[in-house]
């Protein structure tokens, strides 16, 4: 008998897990569909077609690569967040957040060239790291 009720929950969860999975799977063509998504959508694509072309001439510890990883990193992140909003939340996907996240990802990478330059104490680096915060700040206040 306990077998049997821990079978039926188990079949219960896993047809919960899937409904859950469905429902998610459904949001995501939506959100895929916003100018935001488009934006970063499109400056990932530069940036990984940057890496493969600059790849042929440049070592993988140059700081061109190393900018442009950084960057890209960046983008990664931004196009997760943007898949993570909920359908219902969409709207706040608009151009303008594309464009944030997108220098965002720019003000990133030039962050982590300034850092491996400049000790953190540096005005270059607190300047830079100042605007990164703001716009990070910006893109939160609109997501949340």
């Amino acid at each position: 008998m306990l077998k049997r009720s821990l079978i039926v929950i188990a079949l219960a969860l896993a047809a919960a897990v899937a409904a859950q999975a469905q429902k998610a799977s459904v949001d995501v063509p939506g959100i895929k569909g916003t100018a935001a998504y488009a934006d970063v959508l499109l400056r990932k694509t530069e940036v990984q077609a940057d890496l493969e072309a600059f790849g042929q001439d440049y070592t993988d510890a140059s700081p061109k690569m190393l900018d442009l990883r950084v960057e890209l990193a960046s983008l990664e992140r931004s196009s997760e967040r943007i898949l993570a909003v909920k359908a219902a939340q969409a709207d706040r996907l608009t151009d303008a957040l594309g464009k944030m996240m997108v220098k965002k990802a720019a003000l990133d990478a030039e962050l982590a060239h300034l850092n491996r330059t400049y000790a953190k104490e540096h005005p270059d680096v607190r300047r830079a790291q100042r605007r990164a915060d703001l716009f990070a700040a910006a893109i939160d206040d609109i997501l949340k």
